[in-house]
Order: C-alpha cells, then structure tokens, then sequence
C-alpha cells in the first residue's frame, strides 16, 4: 500500500510540475503562430521563390496597381508577427511579397522572418527615395551598385580629436549663418558598421562602408529593356523630362528622413549617393550576412531639401513608387533561372 501510495504521489508531483511548462508553451507559441507556420509548411513544398519586400503603403498600392501578382488560389497569404506574407507569381515565377515598415529594423527583422521561414532564393527590395544627385531627376529609377548605413555617428565635442574607426566628419560650425561664433553641436564622424557574415570569420565583425549587390543580379538589371516610366503623376502633373532608369550608383541608408539641403549635399560631396532611403541597407546586409543574392530597386520621389518650396513626395510619390513598380516586375522577368540560387 504505501508503495502504491508513493507512485501515485510521484505521478501527481510529475502532473504538477509540467502543468506549468504547458501553460508556459501555450503562451510562447499561440495556437495562431502555429496554425500560420503549418501553412508555411505546405507553402514552401511549392518553392523556391523569390523574395519582394516593400516598405509602406503608396509602395504596396503602386505595386499592385500593376496587376502581375497573381495570388496562389491555395495559399494566398500567411500572417506572422503582425505582417502579411503574400504568395503568388509574377511573370510566371513564384515569389512571396511582404510590407516590411519603415526604418532599419522593421527591414531587417522582416528580411531574416522571410529567409527563416520561407525556401527563398533571393530578394528583390524596392521603394522610392530622396535623390543627392544633381543629373538625376525625380521620377528616375536608381538600382543601386553599392550601399552604404550613414546613420552611424560618433557624436563628439567641438575641438575633440576624431575616433581611429570613423570614415568621415560633419562639422557644425562650417554651416554657422552668420559664420562669427561658435556652435557647440561640435561635430560628429562617421562610424562603420559591424558585419558578420557566412563568408567571414566566425563571431568576428568585418568593417566596410560599402556593401556589394549581387554581382550577376546587378548584371541582369544593367541590361533591363522595354522597362516604360511614366512621365506624368495625373492628367495635369508631368515631369519636365522622361524618367530614366540608372544601374551602378551608390545610395544610403540610415533612419533619418532627409529634407535638408545642407545634409543632402554633405552626403553627396562626401559619399558620392544618390538615393537616400531608410531601409534598402538592412535587407542588403540581412542577405549578404546570410549568404543570398540581392538588389534594391529605388525610385527617386523628391530633391531630399535641395528644392525650391516644400517636398515634392506628396506630389510625385505614387509616380515614383510605379516607376520602381515597372522596373521590379521587367526584373523579375528578365531574371533567368540560373540566378535564382544561392551564391
């Protein structure tokens, strides 16, 4: 009898002591994650695909505007952590498209949820942009060759000596109107970021300032045809010249919406950018670090501050996110089967 009495105490002890971990697993994953990653589960028996992220909604309306996404009747969408993961074709290759948000995090948290979860091959990020550059135009595609995170700064004191790391320094006092006096912002130098990848060393970080789209993506894009920009945003708004699409600049990221005239030419003057956006470099990292092809297709919707009046992105956004619109889906079809694969 006791020794009955001892296995049933132990069993209810044992009952007792997982009740929590249950209730603790219940909570960790909710049955709606779960029903979304079995979804997952069947989706990617259908793969590989490419990878579409966006940013915001005038970009996700362009976009669809189009009418090339064609939905998968079976799987549609998947809903995971708050964004809506779309499945279907686009000239006859099967992609998965999602919203990320605006800023570095959101692009960087959505672009590593995607390569997680999904057999992805590739991604192609695309959005508009401020432009630095004076022979662009607004209304012009940029497909960047290189990229660089300029929202990286060391803020220092006025007379203080500059950080062994920093790449370049923006100093306050050169921009004093009137010149006479001091401004006690000081200065602040531009910092690198930390990059670890598949291809570098193990739990050391590399340094580069510049990071590389994919070489042969790169390529296809320098030889896009037939791709047609629109010149007009309605029936009384037109652009003084036909847009045009470039391939091999360089662009930036950082999170800083850029409307100033001063900023803008200090970047270009010291970095040599174009498009100025606050996401393409989070996807582009969050690729390179985990070994697959990318590229980033930006449309160029304002002077970034360097124009007469106010901005122009409410004028000229929704033109310039269908003209990046066009040049994603004549990617898309121009991109051969052979480079929708890893390095």
């Amino acid at each position: 009898m006791a020794a009955k009495q001892a296995v049933l105490l132990f069993s209810l002890i044992l009952a007792l002591g997982f009740i929590p971990l249950l209730v603790f697993s219940a909570q960790a994953i909710p049955f709606e994650r779960l029903e979304s990653l079995r979804v997952v589960k069947k989706v990617n028996k259908n793969g590989p695909f490419l990878g579409l992220i966006t940013v915001y909604a005038p970009e996700e309306e362009a976009f669809f505007k189009t009418g090339v996404f064609r939905p998968d009747p079976r799987h549609p969408f998947v809903d995971l952590s708050g964004r809506r993961f779309r499945i279907g074709k686009v000239e006859g290759k099967k992609v998965i498209y999602v919203k990320c948000g605006v800023g570095l995090v959101n692009a960087a948290a959505a672009t590593q949820q995607m390569l997680d979860l999904f057999d992805i091959k590739g991604i192609i990020h695309f959005g508009i942009s401020g432009n630095a550059n004076g022979s662009m135009q607004i209304g012009d595609v940029t497909i960047p060759g290189q990229l660089a995170q300029t929202g990286l700064w060391d803020w220092l004191k006025p007379n203080a000596t500059m950080e062994p790391n920093d790449f370049a320094q923006f100093d306050f006092k050169s921009y004093n109107d009137p010149k006479v006096g001091e401004n006690h912002l000081g200065k602040v130098g531009y910092s690198t970021e930390q990059f670890y990848s598949v291809a570098g060393e193990v739990n050391v970080p590399q340094r580069p300032v510049w990071f590389n789209i994919t070489n042969n993506w790169l390529h296809v894009a320098s030889h896009l045809q037939g791709v047609k920009l629109d010149q007009c945003a309605n029936s009384t708004l037109c652009l003084p010249e036909k847009p045009k699409l470039v391939v091999g600049l360089k662009g930036a990221t950082s999170n800083f919406f850029i409307d100033n005239a001063a900023y803008t030419q200090f970047l270009f003057k010291t970095f040599g950018v174009t498009s100025l956006d606050m996401e393409s470099l989070a996807v582009v990292m969050t690729c390179l670090s985990n070994g697959y092809p990318v590229i980033a297709i930006r449309g160029l919707s304002d002077l970034a501050g360097t124009q007469k009046g106010d901005n122009t992105i409410r004028l000229f956004g929704s033109l310039a996110a269908l003209n990046t619109a066009k040049v994603v889906i004549g990617f898309v079809k121009s991109l051969p089967i052979n480079h929708v694969s890893r390095f």
